[in-house]
């Protein structure tokens, strides 16, 4: 028995082939009750059956084991649920004969409130406040609903039956076969699933309306919501229709199962989850209103339905062997939800905006704290954390990266051969590359173990030289110090125009690259950007001449906008770093005065917003030049732009000026101030008004936060209400979202206690944590204070992370560290561990990179020169 406890995986003697699972939720007295046959194959002699189980009652006699050649029952000596490993262990007075027998249990739980197993959800029925019993398996939750073999590979078929209420929709991976209505109950069967692991079994019971439609070859598709929203149902409906008929092409594989339901739940931890043929989401990613919900609103809701999907097939019916391979599922879904986005939506440049997605990895990955792609896991407890940028965003950019290196003809068909090879069966990392090797003949496993096996990724120094381009790569670390690890980079550059594109993989610490051709006296001082696209996973750091150049090539235009997002997000890590000059950073941001592209201008705008904070920390009277200098930055795409919508303009257009507008607001320009007000006026007045569009709305409620205080409230209380009166779950997050930006303490402290009221929905809660520079203290000392029903509240699920990192992460003081590390000392625990870690790291690289600003030359004169600079 005691071999069993504390061990990272179950034993192998005993593997299922099928469950029969029967399930009765009460959803008024929030438990359940069910019973479960499994068809079990005995491989290796033992006496013991160990599989999981976790906050369950078991009935003891109810649990027995019948071999499939005898008449034999076999009654457990012992049964024991070991609650810290999660584990069930049946413990018989005799070895179990070997080959299949059914293994039947009873047992019954508890529909939890915590966004995970088999949980309570709430919802409103003309007025009246009801639950819905929902399902949240990954990574190893299916145990907390019924005791099963809770690990990606042992791979079975489900039967499914649920007993529930008369009146309410219930919903499986499956189709219905059957419905026996006896009363006020009804017991609805589904078909057999084909083989599949348990984290993508579900099940949900509620009242809800549906809108359908079918793929051409007739899988009948519907979206599910809560009653009266099935109209805004109808968007996702469309893009999942297309999307499936593209993946069917792409993967050369037709989708699996006879139907796709994909239903809004209002209470869920994560954006969605990717059940096997009921597709779970958040409403915010599921539905939108034509009415009241913003571009950005459609896009997310677009790229989270194409990522579902994708894993249907790359996670489902090929699926990572444990969870070490998680980035498999995770970072590919990523990368080919842009692809299928794309080609739904072109007009919308996604690959453009992916880069947003590489940055992310980048930041993370720069971390001392961060860790490979492929990450050893030892405990349950564990895998949660590893839901991150590195399993979702690097892992999609090394994808993008090698797609790039391969040909998009030869990587998409040793991907078919991949997944028709793994299909119903479990995969590893090096399966997919030597799929990819078989394909193209290069050495991709060498290659990728450098960019998988082990964290970071370099920073490229380039230098030009006697006409040779001088290339040296060594880690990068956001901290500035120095690693030893070393890649296969796949180097990629052009000089002075995108027809002359060279590459080579750089496989040695440094290496030369002739470049006379380029080098004739016409063309001595022409632009060389390496990292072309920017589809390769490294940073690029040029000497002064190369960086002089290129910023002449961004004011005049002659950069694509992914090198000019490239160059600009280098500098800024680098300037992080303590590489770069933050005068240099400013001078180089100054070169972006006339940037349109949404997705350039977006990330200049979150630039602006750290270096903003950074330097309030370490030269608060520089602070209004600083500001000035942003709105001159701005000033350009905003008056293109203005308030107002013009007929027929682009969706990223109607993105960037929400983002530009807020920005605006955010350094204090008393124009946008002013006219966000006249406009939130209006709204109060009309929440149709054409003044206050859902694409502006966050701008404003972002401008008039910023001039209340705990004397002058009225704005804050109108947001309020209208927060308290809207239903759809994206005016809400807006409200949220801009309430913390406000600079008084005493209501950044009332934001902080509403976000953890039942007003919010649990989940929503962060939203409210991205609070102000003025605020960071008292988000600190509101979490000490708040910390015991945080934990009670998020404790077992990744949500808790988030507390974490957005309360801890923006401080830049080393004195806080040690406060920070004092108040955890005694209250750390494994789910939260790498983030608090990485967290700290983050305070400690602020705190430097104040240390190195407050001693730059030159600084305020420099500012104050871009400030008031005519152009």
């Amino acid at each position: 028995m005691e071999n069993f406890k504390g061990q990272p995986r179950l034993p192998k003697f005993a593997v299922p082939k099928r469950y029969d699972l029967q399930l009765k939720p009460d959803l008024s007295a929030c438990k359940f009750a069910g019973s479960v046959s499994i068809d079990v194959d005995i491989v290796a002699e033992t006496r013991f059956i160990v599989l999981n189980a976790a906050e369950l009652s078991i009935n003891p006699g109810s649990v027995s084991f019948s071999p499939r050649n005898s008449s034999k029952v076999f009654d457990p000596k012992k049964v024991e649920l070991v609650e810290e490993d999660e584990i069930l262990v049946l413990d018989f007075a005799e070895a179990l004969p070997l080959g299949l027998g059914v293994l039947a249990i009873g047992f019954e739980g508890i529909l939890n409130d915590r966004m995970k197993g088999f949980y309570r959800s709430t919802y409103e029925h003309n007025g009246e406040k009801k639950n819905m019993a929902v399902t949240q398996f990954e990574p190893a939750d299916a145990r907390r609903s019924f005791p099963c073999w809770d690990e990606p590979s042992f791979k079975a078929k489900f039967k499914i039956t649920l007993d529930v209420p008369s009146e309410l929709v219930a919903l499986s991976n499956m189709p219905v076969i059957e419905e026996k209505v006896n009363g006020p109950l009804k017991t609805v069967s589904y078909q057999e699933s084909p083989i599949m692991s348990t984290y993508l079994v579900a099940y949900v019971v509620g009242l809800f309306d549906y809108v359908e439609d079918h793929t051409s070859d007739g899988i009948k598709v519907r979206v599910y919501c809560q009653v009266g929203k099935a109209n805004q149902g109808e968007f996702a409906l469309k893009v999942a229709v297309r999307t499936l008929e593209l993946y069917k092409d792409y993967f050369a594989v037709p989708y699996p199962l006879p139907k796709l339901d994909m239903i809004a739940i209002p209470d869920f931890a994560a954006g969605a989850m990717e059940n096997y043929g009921l597709v779970t989401y958040r409403e915010t990613a599921l539905l939108y209103d034509e009415k009241h919900s913003a571009a950005a609103n459609k896009q997310r809701v677009a790229t989270v339905v194409a990522h579902e999907l994708a894993h249907q097939w790359f996670g489902n019916l090929v699926t990572m062997e444990w969870w070490t391979h998680l980035w498999l599922n995770e970072g590919f879904a990523t990368w080919v939800s842009y692809l299928a986005t794309d080609s739904i939506f072109p007009e919308w440049r996604i690959w453009t905006q992916f880069l947003d997605e590489l940055t992310d990895g980048l930041r993370l990955d720069g971390l001392a704290e961060s860790h490979p792609i492929e990450v050893e896991i030892n405990h349950a407890a564990e895998i949660d954390e590893i839901f991150d940028a590195i399993s979702y965003r690097k892992g999609a950019s090394v994808i993008r990266m090698l797609q790039s290196y391969l040909g998009a003809e030869c990587f998409q068909r040793s991907l078919a051969s991949y997944i028709k090879k793994h299909a119903y069966s479990n995969a590893k990392t090096e399966d997919l590359w030597a799929a990819l090797e078989e394909g193209s003949g290069e050495p991709v496993t060498k290659l990728m173990n450098t960019w998988t096996k082990q964290k970071g990724y370099p920073v490229v120094s380039v230098k030009f030289k006697d006409q040779k381009l001088e290339f040296e790569q060594s880690q990068f670390f956001s901290s500035g110090s120095l690693g030893d690890g070393q890649w296969i980079v796949p180097i990629t550059f052009c000089c002075g125009s995108y027809d002359k594109k060279k590459s080579f993989l750089l496989q040695t610490k440094s290496e030369n690259y002739d470049v006379k051709e380029f080098a004739s006296d016409s063309n001595k001082s022409a632009w060389i950007k390496l990292n072309v696209d920017q589809t390769g996973f490294y940073r690029v750091k040029y000497d002064e001449e190369l960086a002089a150049r290129l910023r002449y090539a961004i004011e005049n235009k002659y950069l694509t906008p992914t090198d000019r997002f490239g160059i600009l997000d280098d500098s800024f890590a680098l300037c992080m770093a303590r590489q770069l000059p933050l005068t240099s950073l400013l001078t180089l941001m100054g070169a972006y005065r006339e940037e349109l592209d949404y997705t350039v201008l977006s990330n200049l705008i979150s630039i602006t917003y750290k270096v903003g904070r950074i330097a309030a920390d370490a030269r608060p009277e520089l602070m209004d030049n600083i500001n000035q200098f942003f709105v001159n930055i701005f000033q350009y795409s905003a008056e293109k732009l203005g308030w107002d919508a013009t007929q027929g303009e682009s969706h990223l257009d109607s993105m960037l000026r929400g983002e530009i507008l807020t920005a605006l607001a955010m350094v204090g320009h008393k124009e946008t101030l002013s006219e966000a007000s006249r406009r939130f006026d209006a709204f109060l007045k009309d929440r149709n008004t054409p003044l206050l569009p859902p694409d502006t709305r966050k701008a404003a409620y972002v401008a008039v936060m910023q001039t209340v205080t705990s004397s002058n409230r009225a704005d804050f209380d109108s947001l309020l209400k209208v927060y308290r009166e809207t239903d759809l779950s994206q005016e809400k997050i807006r409200i949220l979202g801009s309430l913390p930006s406000c600079p008084d303490q005493r209501i950044i402290r009332e934001v902080l206690k509403f976000s953890l009221s039942p007003e919010v929905r649990s989940q929503d809660a962060m939203y409210a944590l991205a609070v102000s520079k003025e605020g960071r203290e008292v988000a600190w000392t509101w979490f000490k204070e708040n910390w015991d029903l945080i934990l009670k509240t998020y404790g077992s699920g990744f949500l808790i992370t988030r507390f974490v990192s957005a309360v801890v992460s923006p401080f830049a003081s080393f004195e806080k560290v040690k406060e920070v590390e004092e108040f955890f000392a005694n209250r750390s625990m494994p789910s939260i561990a790498r983030t608090l870690k990485q967290s700290l790291e983050r305070v400690n690289i602020n705190a430097n990179w104040v240390k190195s600003i407050q001693a730059e030359q030159n600084l305020g004169e420099a500012i104050q020169e871009l400030a008031y600079r005519k152009y």
